[in-house]
């Protein structure tokens, strides 16, 4: 029970951080119908600006200050070089933001070098928040939880009850309608371009003490993100935050539990010889193959359903 219960804390944990991570991407695409594939490289500018920030002023003015800080930098990136490239269609966009992502990996690396930062937890939030038997679960890791369920809620209430987020959608299918009633269509458009930036930089503020800050986390999480928002089924919210404690649940099960098919077929009895056929995959772990669950799920997704879960873009 012990086992059962505080991986399943983990992984929700863990599900929710890329929730708050891939909504950002999600709001982007399902408005703007932009794959912006350097929103992993926000998320790492989040928490370096946090990490900036808290040695001055510490963590709190951080969380406020960092995504605000990231947005504004996404809005300056959608005015100055996508909006002119989004005349040359998808292809250019996608272009234009697989090489911004590479382009902010070596910004960092000039300013803060290559070496992991010490960012901190906070010591508000740097202790048990319950403890079952012998386990304790952080307290951050709630924080994190609580963070991510808000801006759940948050996001789902400005796009379908908010004015903001009517006009947003109007926008995405009847831009020349929402300009002759007055709307400056291209500020809203960077209005959510910055809003999904802000979100990655949220993420990268919590995830970065809680992980590891450093050039490479950008990649580290890159890839998952965008299999989050596949599975999930691009441009749904809700697909989203499916599709993350999915895959947030099945790797922390994965990692944690050291089994694999040769242990099992022990436990029954069966035996096989170490020049048996196919015996190197049959003692792999489930925490060695873990990295490789969520690709795996998004082949699966891709060939039973190609929208994803709740998709509602082609």
């Amino acid at each position: 029970m012990e086992f059962t219960f505080i991986t399943l804390l983990n992984g929700l944990s863990y599900g929710l951080l890329l929730f708050l991570l891939s909504s950002g991407l999600t709001l982007i695409f399902s408005m703007l119908g932009v794959l912006n594939f350097a929103h992993a490289s926000f998320y790492m500018l989040g928490a370096y600006f946090a990490y900036a920030i808290s040695i001055r002023l510490g963590f709190w003015p951080a969380l406020l200050l960092a995504p605000l800080l990231t947005g504004l930098l996404g809005a300056l990136v959608e005015r100055a070089g996508l909006r002119r490239v989004r005349r040359h269609g998808q292809v250019a966009e996608l272009l234009f933001t697989f090489g911004l992502s590479y382009v902010i990996v070596e910004l960092v690396q000039l300013a803060w070098g290559k070496s992991a930062l010490p960012y901190a937890i906070p010591v508000q939030l740097d202790g048990p928040l319950f403890t079952l038997y012998s386990t304790a679960f952080p307290a951050y890791r709630g924080f994190m939880m609580l963070l991510a369920l808000l801006i759940l809620l948050a996001a789902s209430w400005l796009l379908k009850r908010s004015r903001v987020g009517l006009l947003i959608q109007a926008a995405l299918t009847h831009p020349q309608m929402l300009e002759a009633l007055g709307h400056n269509v291209p500020r809203l458009f960077t209005l959510v371009f910055a809003a999904g930036c802000a979100l990655a930089g949220l993420a990268g503020v919590v995830g970065g003490n809680a992980f590891v800050t450093e050039p490479g986390m950008a990649a580290g999480v890159g890839s998952i993100i965008f299999v989050v928002v596949v599975v999930g089924g691009l441009g749904s919210l809700k697909g989203a935050f499916v599709a993350s404690l999915l895959i947030g649940i099945l790797q922390t099960y994965a990692v944690a539990l050291d089994v694999s098919l040769l242990s099992s077929l022990a436990h029954w009895g069966i035996r096989l010889a170490p020049d048996a056929v196919g015996y190197a995959l049959l003692r792999l772990t489930l925490a060695q193959v873990a990295p490789v669950l969520p690709y795996l799920l998004l082949v699966l997704v891709m060939l039973l359903r190609p929208r994803g879960l709740f998709g509602v873009r082609d």
